[in-house]
């Protein structure tokens, strides 16, 4: 197969000039975001060409304190990101937040690189780009989780009150709000799930073909994966929800949200 071709600087920078669509629709539209999206896209370059930096060294210089300090320097920004955008819960649920992330990601992490690929946790070439997908989603996916289940109680307070007063009990009442947010958090994923093949190439399979792996290797990685994130999601989710819902109520079945 054919090497992959570099980008120069100049033919990189053309790229750029896409975002000037994006704003040339924002200021059609009375959009007031074009600061983010150029902070944003500012800060995503400087992010990734920072991480490009790190973990061209990591790769020359493997070592397993190098890949365990970055898996947890990831994780410790997911959780951050994940509260950030969540802040309006308390902090027994905030630390159990950071824990389904953490121990859900690095758990699936650990299975996917040991068993599935077969190869040392603490090989950068393989973990760190396979956590970061894996630990992205999930943050992703709580993130998701938490706002809907946040909306759904906020919006039917009537109705929560109502039942308190006849009695039932607030982990039944609260059960169906975490269902429903789970499948809320699980739902652009198994979208994504049925498209693949035949609407989109994803990322990683997309990025291994151009990389010169041949197809069907690159399939089989690409369907690990994504079982792998689906997982991932449903697991962090499920235990955010499930365990931080019972920190909303009071052994008298108050619920304070």
């Amino acid at each position: 197969m054919n090497e992959i071709i570099s980008l120069n600087i100049w033919q990189f920078a053309l790229i750029y000039l896409l975002l000037v669509i994006v704003l040339a629709v924002m200021k059609k539209c009375k959009i007031n975001q074009a600061k983010l999206l150029i902070v944003a896209s500012m800060r995503m370059t400087a992010q990734l060409v920072l991480a490009g930096l790190i973990l061209t060294y990591i790769f020359e210089n493997p070592h397993p304190v190098f890949t365990s300090f970055y898996i947890l320097l990831m994780t410790g920004f997911a959780i951050h990101m994940a509260l950030q955008r969540n802040k309006m819960i308390n902090k027994k649920f905030k630390l159990i937040v950071g824990l389904s992330l953490s121990i859900s990601g690095i758990a699936i992490v650990c299975f996917f690189i040991m068993l599935v690929i077969g190869v040392s946790i603490f090989n950068p070439q393989y973990t760190i780009p396979i956590s970061g997908m894996i630990i992205g989603n999930a943050m992703t996916g709580v993130s998701l989780g938490i706002k809907a289940f946040h909306e759904s109680v906020n919006t039917q307070r009537a109705k929560i009150d109502a039942l308190i007063n006849m009695g039932v009990t607030p982990r039944k009442i609260l059960t169906p709000f975490v269902s429903g947010a789970i499948e809320t958090a699980l739902l652009p994923t198994l979208n994504s799930m049925l498209g693949m093949g035949i609407i989109s190439l994803p990322g990683m399979m997309t990025g291994q073909i151009l990389s010169g792996t041949l197809p069907m290797t690159a399939i089989l990685y690409q369907i690990a994966i994504v079982i792998a994130i689906t997982t991932v999601t449903c697991l962090s989710v499920f235990c955010a929800l499930f365990f931080g819902s019972r920190t909303l109520y009071n052994k008298r079945s108050q619920i304070h949200i």
